[in-house]
């Protein structure tokens, strides 16, 4: 069987890289890509949560002083 230039200065037979599953593991941006998603996920929900809880006790306010009117 032949050997086979790897593009790293390195032999293998057959032209099979050994450190091609790492190589390929790093380049995988996928999971990055994850996660950037779920970090904006995440701030977008923050945001909403503190935007409703502020809304919340305006009108909770706001029910408060008309029941009293009311009474």
């Amino acid at each position: 069987m032949g050997r086979v230039y790897d593009g790293a200065l390195n032999l293998q037979p057959n032209g099979v890289r050994q450190m091609s599953k790492v190589f390929a593991f790093l380049k995988d941006e996928s999971g990055a890509t994850a996660i950037e998603y779920g970090l904006i996920a995440a701030g977008i929900s923050v945001v909403i949560i503190a935007t409703v809880n502020t809304i919340g006790s305006t009108l909770n306010g706001k029910f408060n002083t008309i029941s009293t009117q009311l009474k």
